[in-house]
């Protein structure tokens, strides 16, 4: 069942998005060779915290830390460590959440290390533009699936390929609600979409193979080739004046 959220509740949630946005911002200034996933782990707790919001990663579902750092051919779910050093020509991806009040917000980008290769310049920007696409889509009377085909039918326009092993999803009191939010399909299938609906839409995005691993630490999944990966998201509301982004800067 979508849970809608009503005007209340969405300020909530957007209380929570300026939050996750702040610290994603700050991480984009932390970001450089040398710096380990850790201290960009221990950055994002200490931003959060201080904001009077709580982490909404550690300890769910047993994961370990509070950001996700993802680095390179490696999806999701990268697990921080004071022995894993970013390095000159790295892109990371950085994933985190913050709960406000009971309420979530769910958000990530991916970062260049310095100077990057021009082909993983390209990639970030088209899942970057690709979750753009998709959030247009967020609108009263669209189906679910019109945003997962506008994220897949850019992102596939470039030559990328779209991650089907991990989705998007509904988003509020809990940080996983109803419903699925896929980056690929054909258009015009799932719920419809009504005023108070929140998600969290997330393209992964692969410069080869969409298929994916999960390692053994049970959490970090990667490319199966291992060619690099990138991943964007937003929380986004649907109102009856159009898609609203939470967590917006």
């Amino acid at each position: 069942m979508i849970i809608l959220k009503s005007p209340a509740e969405i300020e909530k949630m957007k209380a929570a998005g300026k939050i996750v946005a702040g610290a994603l911002d700050g991480l984009r200034a932390v970001v450089r060779p040398g710096v380990t996933t850790a201290e960009l782990d221990a950055f994002a707790e200490d931003y959060i915290r201080g904001c009077g919001a709580v982490p909404a990663f550690k300890g769910y579902m047993g994961y370990p830390a509070t950001v996700c750092a993802s680095i390179n051919e490696e999806v999701v779910h990268g697990i921080p460590s004071r022995g894993r050093a970013l390095k000159e020509g790295d892109i990371v991806g950085l994933d985190l959440g913050a709960v406000v009040d009971g309420y979530f917000g769910d958000a990530a980008i991916t970062v260049p290390v310095g100077e990057i290769a021009k082909e993983l310049r390209v990639l970030l920007d088209v899942t970057e533009a690709s979750l753009l696409k998709g959030i247009e889509k967020a609108i009263v009377g669209n189906r679910v699936s019109d945003i997962s085909h506008a994220v897949q039918a850019y992102a596939e326009s470039f030559g990328f390929s779209v991650v089907t092993d991990f989705v998007g999803h509904g988003i509020g009191r809990r940080l996983h609600e109803e419903p699925q939010v896929p980056n690929f399909g054909p258009p015009g299938q799932g719920a419809r979409l009504k005023a108070g609906t929140t998600l969290a839409i997330e393209p992964m995005i692969n410069m080869g193979t969409a298929h994916t691993v999960v390692l053994d630490d049970g959490w970090t999944a990667v490319t199966l080739d291992r060619r690099p990966s990138a991943h964007f998201e937003h929380t986004v509301a649907v109102t009856d004046d159009g898609p609203v982004i939470l967590t917006a800067v």
